[in-house]
């Protein structure tokens, strides 16, 4: 699966919110958006808020692809639940996620790293494939060798906060999966019509 390696502050800028969590962040000293004298841009197209919509969710879960996109969406029409809440769930329980979530990572793109290098255990395993589904009751934990890298120490000791629907261990490293998130439990760092682009992608699947 490749890496997303474009331009992330501009698409930060772009939606107004340091939406990777970055520390170097052009938004953290130019609030306004891009652009001569952050000029007002003119009215979008349904079309283009749909597009807008779209590239915020897969920016919140590190630039996945449109392809992939579709293809969770498929899979949420064939469960017997509402389909944008399928839909987020699936998204929100690939494995680089969780280990964001989790506080093993200060990114999302570190937490893809991080899992692709194979530092990350699932039930005692190691796992090395990002989209990997975790299920409510698997561990999901760092390999003993190497808890001692700086960025996943720093990290779980931060005072960012580990969704309600998860639990972490942080003296070993671990954490799990309790149960699948409502869609109002879900911390997105900016509002996203989830319905619009679950009609979106119907038209496009």
């Amino acid at each position: 699966m490749a890496r997303y390696t474009g331009p992330k502050n501009r698409i930060a800028r772009r939606f107004g919110v340091n939406i990777f969590g970055r520390s170097r962040n052009p938004l953290l000293h130019k609030p306004n958006p891009p652009g001569m004298h952050g000029a007002k841009r003119k009215k979008k197209s349904d079309f283009g808020v749909q597009l807008d919509e779209q590239q915020k969710l897969r920016a919140v879960y590190g630039m996945i692809g449109r392809g992939q996109l579709i293809k969770y969406y498929q899979g949420a029409l064939r469960i017997q639940t509402a389909t944008p809440l399928a839909f987020m769930q699936a998204l929100e329980c690939r494995l680089d996620n969780i280990v964001y979530r989790l506080k093993f990572a200060p990114t999302i793109f570190a937490a893809q790293q991080l899992v692709s290098h194979g530092h990350v255990l699932v039930n005692g395993k190691k796992v090395d494939r990002r989209s990997f589904q975790v299920r409510p009751g698997m561990t999901v934990a760092i390999k003993t060798k190497s808890q001692n890298m700086p960025v996943v120490k720093q990290t779980i000791e931060s005072h960012r906060e580990v969704p309600g629907y998860m639990e972490l261990t942080p003296e070993r490293f671990e954490g799990r999966l309790l149960i699948l998130p409502e869609i109002d439990q879900i911390p997105l760092v900016l509002p996203i019509n989830i319905p619009l682009i679950c009609e979106f992608l119907a038209h496009a699947s």
